[in-house]
């Protein structure tokens, strides 16, 4: 783990929320399948330091949003990856990696119901609906490792709460199938 490098990804992000605050626009929106809201880049660190992330090798951020959280864990994962939906999101992921030259980062710009997840050993959600509205069965289809819920709401029904903690307030969980 690089706290310089952490610390370059949280610059490059507290900028990028400045411009949207100068323009009047919030850090959040909705999109054309839910609602993108920033996370915050030290409570997702200091998530990831306390699992141990880097044990896993393949991660995938579903609803990747603007990129911030697959970028935190490249620093930790052999291979990070995102899908994210919302074209702009996408795009602003994939310079933000660009411009800081992370190399271990995938962006996808489509559907994560039409992403395979069986390749990945730990997969990251912070959801923004239910999750038995179809991404539940998804992750009890193709999930091959662990899930990491980020968030006090929308907790798995049918999967097996494995650890959680508490970040600055935020539930972290730790599920298995």
């Amino acid at each position: 783990m690089n706290g310089i490098a952490f610390s370059q990804i949280k610059k490059e992000y507290d900028g990028f929320y400045r411009q949207l605050l100068q323009k009047g626009r919030l850090p959040m929106w909705s999109t054309s399948k839910g609602f993108w809201n920033a996370s915050i880049a030290d409570e997702v660190y200091e998530a990831f330091k306390k699992i141990s992330l880097g044990k896993f090798k393949n991660f995938l951020d579903i609803g990747s949003g603007d990129g911030k959280i697959v970028l935190i864990a490249s620093l930790f994962c052999d291979n990070a990856e995102g899908v994210e939906i919302d074209r702009f999101l996408h795009n602003r992921a994939v310079e933000a990696r660009n411009r800081l030259k992370i190399t271990n980062a995938v962006f996808h710009n489509k559907d994560f119901f039409g992403h395979d997840f069986s390749k990945h050993d730990i997969l990251f959600s912070a959801p923004d609906v239910p999750m038995e509205r179809g991404l539940e069965n998804k992750l009890l289809n193709e999930m091959k490792g662990n899930l990491l819920h980020y968030g006090n709401h929308f907790h798995p029904r049918f999967l097996k709460k494995e650890s959680g903690f508490m970040v600055n307030g935020t539930m972290v969980s730790v599920y298995v199938k």
